[in-house]
């Protein structure tokens, strides 16, 4: 079993930053994970934002490419989504989500089995 919580979210003007933190926990033994976020407005389906693997690896949906940066700390324990040049388009519930395997998994909801209970991101013009 795995429990995600995600902290940072708050409200930001445009061309702000804002740095999203989730804290994972681990029942027994750590296999290798991936880790990624996910964001979603009311609405709209739940969509991919970044990945990384235990080895370090990151994946970013085209729209966050070069302005947000995935990283974690030496434990792997939490993960970071640093959010820079906030824009009103990236308003949005984002969620930390985590999937056992030692590989990047697909930015795809469907692929994830744990998730946070997620932290609202608020971006005004």
């Amino acid at each position: 079993q795995v429990q995600l919580v995600e902290s940072g979210g708050g409200s930001v003007q445009a061309g702000g930053s804002l740095r999203l933190s989730c804290a994972a926990s681990y029942s027994g033994y750590r296999r290798r994970f991936c880790m990624g976020w996910f964001r979603q407005v009311a609405g709209k389906e739940r969509e991919g934002v970044a990945a990384i693997d235990d080895d370090g690896d990151t994946s970013y949906a085209d729209s966050v490419k070069g302005r947000f940066t995935i990283s974690q700390d030496s434990t792997k324990t939490i993960v970071y989504l640093q959010m820079n040049s906030l824009n009103p388009e990236d308003t949005a519930m984002y969620y930390c989500a985590a999937q056992a395997g030692g590989v990047i998994i697909p930015l795809q909801p469907s692929a994830y089995t744990y998730w946070g209970q997620g932290t609202q991101v608020t971006v005004s013009s």
